[in-house]
This record gives structure tokens, sequence and C-alpha cells, in this order.
């Protein structure tokens, strides 16, 4: 068989004909993670495979999403969720196969047929609840239960994808900001009380997607999901066109505090005398030619199906101004976070000395570089003097004292990350086009252009650009002159991934054993490609930043991915120090300056480890999921949100000193995954927003930046 072709998001040109055992025969859908095909095992049993994206494979952050969902899967696998039959984590692409359920997921049945009949609504409702029932007896909580991750198959409800699912006994429970799901279905503690997320939450969703169910829509319905999220914390739900019969139990469900939900149990109880009429014949889905599909996950907002049976939309008892000024929310497809407290204004002064004098003659400035059409966050850097950016397909230059364009350049297959200056030329961050090129920048002319062979990894350091093969060879490319210097396998590693820092010399290859326990870290020097170090450590690890003679790493859970501990290596003695974090962090990225490490969590946690004292420094809940990584400038740690807001952190007590007003694009129904990180340079802090724009801050005095 032919390898497939993918049009959906995140496609690779080629797809795999295998996952383990199982032939992939066709592409049921596309989402953030991977694509979902039908497959066949040898046998000749149907099953759903979802392997991930090759772009995310290699992210140790996503094989631990990954990783999560097989393991909460393969807990809750039963009659009311698809089966998992098999599954791989740790393969070069992870993968996962369940069971293949027939009949389409619930957002497709309402966009095709409309609302459901009462006597159907009833049945779904009583089936959504005996699957939490067996969801939360095995102590997990779904958190984004909604009509996309139900299945309508003969013999009732099926509850699918488990991706951001956790143990309701998770540790993360005693840690504020993991606020993850999708608005319209999220429960007002998602938001405004992480640490207290449960099984309660699944509840509401259930509510809201009953409501959905029966009319269309949502209980709190607005095209944008900031609007949403405010609704779901202070507005009572729209229950318009809801079967009266049904309509009080769905009200109890949409409850604003957790204790006063009903348990699975409970509904089912109250369903037996909803109506006497009450039928437990399973619900069969109208017929449909070929193979229903089992998509991916949709984005956060649900489309509206079309017709008369649609009531208008409410009118809305707040501003929608007020929410996204004076709240700043943010939503990042189904990775929704909302900060719903500290006002900009309320933040206070950096204690300690007095703040250094602003620059002289600079003042703050914000620029819009791109075309206007052009979509995207600009992620930028700092080199030659010039802020080097990119967006949307562009490259460009701008002027860091006062955001002027100097030039810009089209490119191909950017990839979303920030262009680099390396050999001193501007290098933008290309998604494995085999076609390189690097600008001279100060014109943005282009220098040189190479046709390389397919590889799967990318990187820059110290002078060169290393190119993983889709066999495992490694090609080192000289930055400044486009010319291979050298192409071989390192030893110990089938397909090495590279992570170098600004003034080390060295790159670093790791690769975990087989049972996670220990990893081999191997340092390479990027200009001959010889192997200057190598070393077995303790733990699945994932370097952060290198600094006087050593090596940081954060040390993840082999299951979820969480950070557990801060690793230092000295390879000139071996030595090695491990500084356990007290409660683990999810996703972490980080930086290192001197002894200090800080680390962001993609649920909003920031901390700062003291590797020289051997503990944890301070913890800070910024509110912020899915923020950027930290950068530190010795005074300061600065963090992006997804909604365009800068952060500043005093480096030593941790406390928030000032953050600027969000930035929304102006359809503000998505914001970027990949949020840009800060850039430090001669004092200011340069960052890219939603909206477009780059901006910059003096970086002496935080607290001003909201006047």
């Amino acid at each position: 068989m032919a390898p497939q072709r993918n049009t959906g998001a995140g496609a690779e040109a080629e797809l795999p004909e295998y996952a383990g055992h199982y032939r992939l025969e066709s592409c049921l859908g596309s989402g953030g993670m991977g694509v979902v095909h039908l497959a066949r095992s040898t046998s000749g049993m149907k099953v759903a495979v979802k392997v991930v994206h090759a772009e995310f494979a290699r992210d140790p952050e996503f094989r631990g999403r990954f990783r999560q969902e097989v393991g909460a899967a393969r807990r809750v696998s039963g009659a009311f969720t698809a089966p998992v039959v098999d599954a791989d984590p740790e393969a070069e692409r992870p993968w996962m196969a369940t069971l293949f359920i027939p009949g389409p997921t619930l957002s497709d049945h309402v966009k095709r047929n409309g609302p459901m009949a009462p006597d159907q609504l009833r049945r779904l409702m009583a089936g959504l609840a005996e699957a939490l029932r067996d969801i939360h007896r095995v102590g997990v909580v779904h958190r984004d239960l909604k009509p996309s991750n139900v299945l309508l198959a003969e013999d009732g409800p099926k509850v699918i994808d488990f991706g951001i699912s956790r143990p309701k006994d998770s540790e993360l429970r005693t840690e504020t900001g993991k606020l993850i799901g999708t608005p319209p279905f999220m429960a007002p503690e998602q938001f405004r009380r992480p640490r207290e997320v449960g099984p309660a939450a699944d509840i509401f969703a259930l509510g809201s997607v009953m409501v959905h169910a029966a009319t269309g829509r949502g209980p709190f319905d607005s095209d944008s999901p900031y609007v949403v999220a405010y609704q779901v914390v202070h507005d009572e739900p729209d229950l318009t066109a809801v079967p009266e019969n049904l309509a009080p139990l769905v009200l109890r469900c949409l409850a604003k505090e957790p204790e006063d939900r009903p348990t699975p149990d409970e509904l089912m109880r109250e369903l037996r005398s909803v109506a006497a009429s009450y039928d437990t014949q399973a619900f069969i889905p109208a017929q449909r030619t070929g193979d229903a599909p089992e998509p991916e996950p949709e984005p956060a907002s649900e489309p509206r199906a079309e017709g008369p049976e649609h009531r208008p939309r409410r009118r809305l008892r707040r501003p929608v101004a007020l929410v996204a000024g004076a709240l700043g929310l943010a939503a990042i497809v189904t990775l929704a976070a909302v900060k719903l407290t500290d006002d900009p204004s309320s933040t206070s002064k950096s204690g300690g000395s007095t703040p250094p004098a602003a620059s002289a003659g600079f003042s703050p400035w914000e620029s819009t570089p791109a075309p206007k059409g052009k979509k995207g966050t600009p992620q930028c850097s700092y080199g030659a003097g010039k802020l080097l950016c990119a967006r949307s397909g562009l490259v460009f230059a701008l002027d860091p004292s006062d955001g002027r364009l100097l030039w810009r350049r089209s490119v191909t297959e950017t990839r979303g990350g920030q262009p680099v200056l390396s050999g001193g030329l501007v290098q933008p961050a290309l998604d494995r086009s085999r076609h390189l090129e690097a600008f001279d920048p100060t014109s943005g002319t282009t220098r040189w252009q190479q046709d390389v062979p397919p590889y799967s990894g990318l990187a820059y350091a110290a002078g060169a650009l290393l190119l993983t093969g889709v066999d495992g060879t490694v090609t080192g490319v000289d930055s400044a002159s486009g010319d291979t210097k050298w192409s071989h396998r390192i030893p110990g590693h089938e397909a090495p991934y590279f992570a170098s820092f600004p003034g080390d010399p060295l790159a670093y290859a790791t690769s975990a054993s087989g049972d996670g326990t220990r990893t081999r870290v191997t340092a390479v020097d990027p200009e001959t490609g010889d192997v200057r170090w190598d070393a077995w450590l303790k733990g699945r690890l994932k370097p952060v930043g290198a600094a006087g003679g050593a090596v940081f790493f954060v040390s993840v859970d082999a299951v979820y991915g969480d950070a557990r501990a801060v690793v230092r290596y000295t390879p000139d003695d071996g030595a090695s120090r491990r500084v356990p974090l007290p409660v683990p962090l999810e996703q972490a990225h980080g930086t290192v300056r001197g002894s200090l490490v800080y680390l962001m969590g993609s649920g909003g946690s920031l901390v700062a480890v003291d590797m020289a004292a051997g503990e944890q420094r301070w913890r800070l809940e910024t509110a912020v999921t899915r923020g950027s990584a930290p950068v530190a400038d010795g005074r300061h740690v600065y963090v992006t949100a997804p909604d365009g807001r800068l952060l500043a952190v005093d480096a030593g007590d941790g406390r928030l000193v000032g953050q600027t007003p969000p930035r929304f694009a102006k359809n503000a129904d998505q914001v970027a995954g990949t949020v840009p990180t800060p850039v430090i340079a001669d004092g200011h802090v340069y960052a890219g927003a939603p909206d477009g724009t780059v901006f910059a801050v003096e970086g002496s005095d935080p607290s001003a930046w909201s006047h």
C-alpha cells in the first residue's frame, strides 16, 4: 500500500503505512496532536489508530501528554468508552489503537439532523451518566466532555478522547493553574478554582452537552470563548427549548458550585422518574454511507448548527469590552486559559534597591510589520543589533530602538519559531523544507541557498546547522556558507534531536532508556561532529540550559511528562545534583541564569530553583496557562501569555511586579498555541502578540507598564 497523504491540521507529506502491527487504511480525522486512522489488525479487526504528528513526536511535552492519554484511556476502558486495544507511546511516532466504533459524533449528528427528540435526549443523558459513573469509579476526571467527544453507537453513547484527563487523586490537584478544556463546556471552577477541579466538572460539562443536543447551541452562547468563559462563571444558563421534564435536572448539572451538582448515580435515579414513557432502547443513529469517522477534538467554539429550530442568541448581561479588557481571558483551541483576577493596575512595584534609570532616549513602542491579512503571532530573537522576527511565511528585521521595519522577506513552510542569527546570517525556522536559505542581517538579501535530503530534526548550534535525517544520520552544515561539513550517526542515538544554548559551544542529544529510568546524554561538537563527552544519568531528562561548565535538565515523569526535579551535571568531574520539586510542574519550559533555574509550567506555575543551595527558592501561580518559556536578566523573570500580555516577576522573591495589557487578535476566537519567548536586549524587553504586533518596553521598572 502506498503511503497515505493527509491534508489535515499538522499534516505530514507522507503518513506511515503501519502503526505497530496495524495497517492504516484511511484517515478518519486530524487534530492538534495527531491523525486518527481506520486500521486493521493482522486478523482483520477494525481499530481506530491515533498517530502523533511527526513534528510533536520529538517533543517530550507532547510525548508526555500522549502517555497521559494512553494511561487514562486504559484505566477507564470499558463498556462506555472506546477500549484500548494496543499502544506504543515510546515509538518514534507514538500511537494508540482503540476498538473502532461506527457511528457519528454528537456534534456531527446535531449539525446534520438538528436537535434531538425528547426521548433521544433522555437516553443520551442516561448513557452519559453511566459513562461518567464508570470513568469516575476508576479515579479519572475527563475534563473535556463535549459533543465532539461523544460517539453515538448503536448500544449507546461512548465517551472518547482522554488527552487532557487526570486521575482525580493526582498530586497536581494541590497546585493552581491547570486550566484546560473547551470554554463552552468547562465548569466555573476550571476558570476560577483550578485546585478544586474534580468529577463534578464533568457533570457540569454533561449539562452543557445536553443543552447542545437539545438546541444546537450551548447554555452560554457567544462567538467568542472569552465571553463564554465570563458567562460560565457569572451568568445563568439559557435553557430555552430544553424539554420541560429535563430542564430542572440539566439546571442542577449547571450549578455554579460543584457540591450543588448531582452525582452520576443521582442522575440515573432521577432519569428513571423523568417520564413514565422512559424508553431504555438503544439510540440508533441515522444510517450513513461508509464508515463513520472518529475525529479529533474540535476547536474551542463549536459551530452553530443551522436551522429554524434555533432560538436567537440571548443578549449579554455585561459588555464584551469588560470581559476582554479587565479580565484578560485567553483560550488556546482546546487548551483554554482564563485570568479572572489580578487587574494589571494593581501590580506592586519590585522591592529592594531603587530600579536603574531608564535607558537614555528609549521610549516604549509597538509595531505591526506584517501586511494586512497575515495571521499568527510574531516570534523574535535578537542578533546583529536587530530584532529578527517571523510571522506567517515572513521573515523581517526591526530596529530595536523604535520598531521601524528594516527589511522583510517571504519564505515558505515556516514552523512558527523565531529566526536565529547563526554564522553571522539570519536563518529562518523552517518546517522540514528541503530548500534552506540564509539572509544577510543588514539588507535581507539571500546569501546562500541549499537543497538538502529529507530530515526529521533541525537545530542551530555554534555556527552550524544540525540536520537529523530520516535514517538517523546527522549532517553538520556551515551556517555561514551552507556547505556540508560532516555527516554521520551519533553513537547510542537512533534519531537524535539536539538542544543548544547561547554561549555554549556544544549541542546535546538525549535518549531515554526503554524503562525510562536513565537518559543517555551526548555532547557533540557542531563544527566537527565529534563526541566531546557521553554520560548515562538517572531519570528521564530534558535539557533546559547550560552555565558555568554545567548542563541543567528537568527530570520528567515517564507517564505524564511532568517535571519532578531539576538536575545539574558537571562533565569535568562527572558530578550531578538533583533538587526535587515540592509539587510537579506540567510540561515545563526552563531557562538558566547562573545557579538559578526558572521553570514555567503549562498550568501557570512559575518556580525558581537554586541549584547551589539545593532548594526551590519560590513559586508563583501566574494564572497563565500555556505561557511561554521564561527568560531572566538577573533582576526580573519574564514570560508572555497567550493573550499577548508580557509579565515581569521579581527574580528574588517571585512577586508579580508588572504586566502589559492584553493584545488580542481581531478575531479572538483562538490564541496561538506556540507562545513566543520574550527577548531581552540592552535593558529592554521585546515580545510578540496575537494581534500581530511586536512591542518593546523598558525593563528597569515593570510596575509602570500598565500605566
